[in-house]
C-alpha cells in the first residue's frame, strides 16, 4: 500500500470524521452543545439536551461518517490513485482517520466527541460479526444498569475479543484493540463519576436522564 495512497485516505477520512454532527444540531437549534448536558458534542447529549429525533439522528450520521470511511471513501481512493492499493489495509486506514477525526476535530479546536457511534460505523464494515457481539454486550449492560457509559465501556472492551473469535484476524484484532482502547479512554470523565457515584442513568420517558 503505497504511503501517499494511505495517507491521502488518512487525511480524507479524517476530514469526513470530523464533521461535528452534534455540534451543527445543536447550533440549528440555538444550543451550543459545548455548554449543556456533559457538555460532550456526541449522540448522547444531543439526546438528552436537544431532544430525543435530533440525538437519533446524529447517532446515524456519525455512524455513517464510520462506515462511508471505510466502505465507500478508501476503496475509491485506492482506485482512484493506484488500483491495486484499493485492497489490503487502506480500509482499515479509512476508519481509523475518520474515528481520529470524530473525536479531535479540527473544526473546534480538536475536541470532539467519544468516537462509540462512529466506531460502530467503522466496525459494521470492517468486522460485522465482531460489531454484533458487543452490540448485544452493549444492549444487556445498558438494560442492567442504564448507563449509556457502562455498556459503550463493556462493548469497546468486548469488541477485540469477539473480531479474534469472528475472523481469527490478528491484524484486525489489534486494530480493533486500538480503537476500543481509545473510545474507553475518552470515557475517562464517565469513570470518574461511576467511581464517585455521580454518573446519572437514563430514564426513559424523563425530561432529566443520563450524562454520557
Amino acid at each position: 500500500m503505497p504511503i501517499v495512497t494511505c495517507g491521502i485516505t488518512l487525511f480524507t477520512a479524517y476530514l469526513l470524521g470530523s464533521l461535528p454532527t452534534g455540534y451543527l444540531v445543536g447550533r440549528v437549534k440555538g444550543v451550543d452543545i459545548r455548554t449543556v448536558g456533559s457538555k460532550n458534542m456526541g449522540a448522547t447529549n444531543v439526546f438528552r439536551t436537544v431532544g430525543k429525533a435530533l440525538g437519533i439522528f446524529v447517532l446515524l450520521v456519525d455512524a455513517l461518517k464510520g462506515w462511508l470511511a471505510v466502505a465507500v471513501l478508501a476503496p475509491f481512493i485506492g482506485h482512484a490513485v493506484t488500483p491495486q492499493s484499493a485492497l489490503g489495509w487502506l480500509p482499515v486506514v479509512g476508519g481509523i482517520g475518520a474515528i481520529l477525526g470524530h473525536n479531535y476535530t479540527c473544526w473546534l479546536q480538536f475536541k470532539g466527541g467519544k468516537g462509540i457511534a462512529t466506531s460502530a460505523g467503522v466496525f459494521v464494515a470492517l468486522v460485522p460479526g465482531a460489531l454484533l457481539v458487543a452490540l448485544v454486550v452493549w444492549i444487556i449492560l445498558f438494560a442492567a444498569t442504564r448507563y449509556v457509559s457502562v455498556a459503550s465501556i463493556a462493548a469497546a472492551a468486548t469488541l477485540p475479543v469477539a473480531a479474534w473469535l469472528t475472523t481469527h484476524d490478528l491484524g484486525l484484532t489489534v486494530v480493533t484493540l486500538v480503537m476500543g482502547a481509545l473510545a474507553i479512554y475518552k470515557h475517562k470523565k464517565n469513570i470518574e463519576r461511576l467511581r464517585a457515584g455521580t454518573e446519572n442513568r437514563i430514564e426513559f420517558g424523563k425530561k432529566k436522564g443520563l450524562t454520557p
